[in-house]
């Protein structure tokens, strides 16, 4: 199928105009995560206002766009390296920690048609690129040549590493039911209506991804890395201006991605809840057919929890924080692992296909 962009340009150049459409359609997938990074910031605002009996923001353009006037004032602030801080290592920590994160969208499937890299192995590509985002981590806290950003990089660095791993075994269960790698094949194992979702066969890798997933993005109540009644700000302590913004853009936006997946891999993606809706016509249109519209509404519905722990748990302890990823999750995911193996090994395992 032609392209836009050789209709414009012609069919001379075939490799340009290939490298043209697909920067257009990594532009057409970051920008949008961008806005939404900016607004999930200001939703997290008001949702805790309305737990706290707050009014949070509602003075820029009544709030609406308080976001845009923090990125100007992260924009125009000034970049401060601290002396005997390693230069170069200080500027590409916040580079790592937001590319594997932006990386990541390029395997998820929007919906049956939408996705820009519809690899095999799209599942152990996510995987590898969101293990890489802990040593921007570890550099911001290294070169910034303090201690309590040292001391914040590494107590984040072990957070990571320990739930990284149950994450990691938490979707082992979702690609043994699947039978699969490529994330629209895991979605499309779902069809057949809510009851079909992974989350309910799996439901206690469903409960373990998540609460790894808050834990790997440093959020609230596992923000350790950033305590601030302890080390201050953490690792990007001694960061200011747009590397700070950075840092914060990687953070909200592995949240986004977390939700995503969540939603993908035990949500039933762009599937719809009931087949039924599929036939609901508004105006000559089909509004609530499987696509964009469901993963959107799981994401939303995701995210929502994300923000609602940050105001309801307080800060765990360190040790209590290690112990929830070493004693309990990795045990426990493990386990249900060999269970399940073994129920599809009976005539109970045909219902996962």
């Amino acid at each position: 199928m032609t392209n836009p962009v050789e209709l414009l340009l012609g069919t001379d150049f075939p490799m340009v105009n290939y490298a043209i459409w697909t920067l257009l359609k990594i532009v057409a997938i970051l920008l949008p995560v961008v806005i939404c990074v900016a607004f999930l910031t200001l939703w997290e605002r008001k949702v805790i206002g309305w737990m706290q009996m707050r009014i949070g923001p509602n003075r820029v353009g009544k709030g609406w766009l308080q976001p845009f006037a923090d990125v100007f004032k992260l924009i125009f602030k000034e970049i401060v390296v601290p002396s005997g801080a390693n230069k170069t290592l200080f500027y590409i920590a916040p580079l790592l920690s937001i590319g594997p994160a932006m990386a990541a969208w390029a395997v998820i499937p929007f919906d049956p048609t939408l996705i820009l890299a519809d690899v095999n192995a799209g599942l152990l590509y996510v995987l590898a690129l969101t293990s890489i985002g802990v040593y921007g981590v570890i550099l911001a806290g290294w070169a910034s040549n303090s201690k309590y950003a040292f001391l914040g990089a590494m107590r984040s660095a072990a957070q990571l590493v320990s739930y990284e791993i149950a994450m990691g075994f938490a979707l082992v269960g979702v690609l043994m039911a699947a039978n699969s790698l490529n994330l629209a094949d895991i979605v499309n194992a779902q069809r057949g209506g809510v009851l079909q979702w992974y989350f309910i066969p799996l439901f206690p890798l469903f409960v373990v991804y998540f609460v790894s997933g808050v834990a790997e993005t440093n959020r609230h109540p596992f923000d350790m890395a950033e305590g601030e009644s302890e080390i201050v700000a953490g690792f990007h302590v001694e960061y200011s201006g747009v590397t700070f913004a950075v840092f914060f853009l990687a953070e909200y936006a592995n949240m986004i991605l977390i939700a995503t997946l969540a939603s993908v891999m035990f949500l039933g993606g762009w599937l719809s809840p009931l087949p039924f809706t599929n036939d609901i016509e508004l105006f000559g249109l089909k509004p609530f057919a499987d696509g964009f519209f469901w993963l959107a509404a799981k994401v939303f519905f995701v995210l929502f929890f994300f923000l609602w722990i940050r105001a309801s748990f307080p800060r765990y302890r360190y040790d209590q924080i290690m112990r929830l990823g070493w004693k309990i999750f990795i045990p426990l995911t493990l386990a249900y692992i060999v269970f399940l193996a073994i129920v599809m090994q009976t005539s109970w395992g045909s219902a996962f296909h």
